[in-house]
Order: structure tokens, then C-alpha cells, then sequence
């Protein structure tokens, strides 16, 4: 009999890096297991034409939280606002956290989501997700628990996160405790955990390459390229938008071609006007087809000031793009001397970076990059995520509990 293995996500059927890659390992498991996607998105939202899930046979259910009656969701912010304020140390106080802010009624109603099939392994998309996961782990019994967390252990613990304060920090640790199984993107953040708790002791899989790559660029365009989501700080467009005025009082032949959507759209768009860039920069917006962006660039930029896996950088280098890249520690793990690096959030070695990619011998970093890229082939990936599946749904699995 195939086992049964779930994944739950927040969203599925919305762009983003985590829904592309959660599809794509999804897709490949369905060739071992029988596959769930249990996702917060609303069925109204379900596009299977979404990173070609209608290719595999994949089981998709909607889940909704129940809402929670007014008394007590009083009683928990309160508890809640107390654990946060005063930093209550210990398990217990975690616990009891993890209960208040996300009361009886909603773990009750997500633990029977995940009874509704037998599974043997449930895998907790993101952070948030596998927290809530972990808090209702004795309700699932006989299902193995996986935290798979995409955030670098620097955004998540690293000091102003926007995505836990410090108050939050033990807590989450508690929590992933719990979990059979916590996974994370690199080797850095692997031993970052450990350091940080000893009872921890992640797991480290690589994300895969998610695309077919098209034609790979012949390196004549003169091409500056960068993608991604126009979040707050998290990209560093601003950071890039920075450095290529400089590197244009130095250069007036390469241009930057920025793809992607979002709230900071605006104050790029602003930055752009402001240094009379207009016929230099050019912001497009999301597409389907990022690999004929990738086929007519000549050098790839990622400029993020934290990314829990450069996943836009194995695409480029398929494409046999130099990858110039802030010295974020997976891009280290991901290209090591292929690659070229600036100091995090330094806008004049950036701009420095970016004259040195126009003058570099680009047949041969080209080369390299698409040796790199090979590495990231979803075959290998797909190896790795079954070894951590088979070995916890063994009836006598040597995984911790």
C-alpha cells in the first residue's frame, strides 16, 4: 500500500517561491506516495493551470478556521499580550501561548482536517504553519510531523525580524521541538538552530530547480536582471536601484530590467524618476514566462537583504547567467567562488560588483553557473525528501518523538 503524505500551506494558488517549490516537490512525490494539499486558499482561488499542477494527481482540500466566540478571544489576546510583554520563560509558558493564540476551536478543527485521511507524514509548510502544526501533534496520533521552514534562520531570529518579534523567539523553538522532523534550506541555518538550541537539529534539503529553463543567454544583451516579490526591505530593489545610479556615472551602455509585483512598486518607480533613470531601468510586471527574461538577460542581481533560499539564483545560473549576489549565506552554500558577492546592504560595493560583471569573462562564468545549476536537479531533491518520508512512516522509526 503507498503511504499517504500531506502538505499543508497557507496558499497554493496564489505567486510566490514557497507555493512554486511546495508544487513542484508535491508533483514529484505523486511518483512514490499518494499526495494531499491542504491549503488556506479559498476554492474560489483553485487554478490548477498554477506551476502545471494539473499534471500530477494530487488531492486538494480547502480548509477554513471556525471562528472563535468573543469571550474568549479576550481571555486568549490577554494571556497572549502577557506572554509577549513579560517574556514568560520555560515550555510550559509556550504552551500555554501556543494554546492562547490559537485557541481550542481551531486546533480541534485543523486536527480533524488531518485525521480526515490516515497520513503518515504531514509537512508543515513555513514557519507559522509548522508552530500550528506542532500544537496539535498529539491530536493527529500515528502521523509523523515536518516543519519545513523556507525563512532564513536571520529573518526569522535575526534582530528587527518582520516576521517574529523577540518576545516569540523561545517559542518558536518549543514548539518545533515537538515536530518528528524540522527541515531548513541550508547548512548555515542547520547549525544557526543548533547553536541557538541544542535539541534541535534540522535536516538540511536544498530547494530544487522549479522551471524548465528556455534557451540559455548568449551574453550579448548588456542586461542587468532581477526578480522577485516589491515587499518591505526583504528583496533590496531599493538597495539595487541605489547602486546602479552610481554604477551609471560610470558605465552608459548596460541597462536593469526588474520583474515582479507589490506594494514597494511605488517607491522604486519614485527612486527610478528621481534619478532620471527612466531610460535605464525598467520595471515589468509578473510573468509566466521568467525564463524569457532569464534567456535575454546578461547577469543576474540579487540584491535581498535575507532570502531562506536563493531559488531565483539556480534559475538564473540554468540560464547560464553570472549571479553577482549580496553574501547572504545560502548563496554562499548555493554558488561558492561562482559567484560574486557584495557585503549585505552595502550599495557602494554593489555598484562596484556591477561594473566588475560587465568586464568579467563571461564565457566562462557561464559556464560555471550552468555546472552549479545542475546540482539543483529535482531528481536529487526528490531523493532527500523521500529518505526523511520512508524512515519516519517505518513502524519502529529512529527519529525522535
Amino acid at each position: 500500500m503507498r503511504k499517504k503524505i500531506c502538505f499543508l500551506v497557507d496558499s497554493l494558488f496564489t505567486v510566490g517561491g514557497v507555493q512554486r517549490v511546495t508544487a513542484v516537490i508535491a508533483k514529484a512525490m505523486t511518483e512514490h506516495y499518494d499526495v494531499t494539499i491542504v491549503t488556506l486558499d479559498p476554492p474560489e482561488l483553485k487554478d490548477t493551470t498554477f506551476y502545471n499542477l494539473s499534471d500530477a494527481p494530487i488531492t486538494y482540500r480547502f480548509f477554513r478556521y471556525p471562528p472563535v466566540p468573543w469571550w474568549k478571544r479576550l481571555f486568549c489576546k490577554a494571556y497572549s499580550a502577557c506572554y509577549r510583554k513579560l517574556r514568560l520563560p520555560g515550555r510550559r509558558a509556550s504552551d500555554l501561548y501556543a494554546r492562547s493564540s490559537f485557541p481550542w476551536e481551531q486546533r480541534d478543527a485543523l486536527s480533524r482536517e488531518l485525521i480526515h485521511d490516515v497520513y503518515d507524514v504531514v509537512i508543515g509548510v513555513h514557519a507559522p504553519l509548522a508552530v500550528r502544526l506542532a500544537s496539535v501533534r498529539h491530536m493527529i496520533l500515528g502521523t509523523k510531523t515536518v516543519g519545513w521552514i523556507h525563512n532564513s534562520f536571520e529573518a526569522l531570529y535575526g534582530t528587527g525580524s518582520p516576521y517574529i518579534g523577540p518576545e516569540l523567539k523561545r517559542h518558536y523553538v518549543y514548539q518545533l521541538r515537538k515536530l518528528h522532523e524540522t527541515v531548513v534550506l541550508s547548512h548555515h541555518d542547520a547549525q544557526a538552530y543548533h547553536t541557538y538550541d541544542p535539541c534541535l537539529t534540522p535536516r538540511v534539503i536544498f530547494n530544487p530547480l522549479t522551471l524548465k529553463p528556455k534557451k540559455p543567454s548568449d551574453g550579448t544583451s548588456k542586461q542587468f536582471l532581477a526578480v522577485g516579490r516589491f515587499t518591505p526591505r526583504h528583496k533590496g530593489f531599493d538597495l539595487l536601484i541605489d547602486a546602479f545610479q552610481l554604477f551609471a556615472q560610470k558605465n552608459a551602455d548596460w541597462t536593469l530590467h526588474i520583474v515582479g509585483e507589490g506594494q514597494e512598486e511605488k517607491l522604486y518607480l519614485q527612486k527610478i524618476r528621481d534619478y532620471q533613470l527612466e531610460h535605464r531601468i525598467t520595471i515589468h510586471p509578473f510573468t509566466h514566462d521568467i525564463q524569457s527574461y532569464y534567456s535575454q538577460a546578461q547577469v543576474y542581481v540579487l540584491s535581498s537583504r535575507w532570502e531562506g533560499f536563493g531559488l531565483v539564483i539556480v534559475e538564473a545560473m540554468a540560464h547560464g547567467l553570472p549571479v553577482v549576489s549580496s553574501d547572504l549565506p545560502t548563496s554562499l552554500e548555493i554558488m561558492g567562488n561562482a559567484g560574486i558577492y557584495f557585503t549585505n546592504g552595502n550599495v557602494a560595493e554593489l555598484a562596484d560588483c556591477l561594473l566588475k560583471a560587465t568586464r568579467l569573462d563571461w564565457q566562462h562564468k557561464s559556464a560555471e553557473a550552468l555546472a552549479v545549476a545542475s546540482h539543483f536537479d529535482i531528481s536529487h531533491i526528490t531523493c532527500q525528501w523521500k529518505e526523511i518520508i520512508d524512515a519516519l512512516s517505518k513502524p519502529y522509526s529512529t527519529y525522535k518523538l
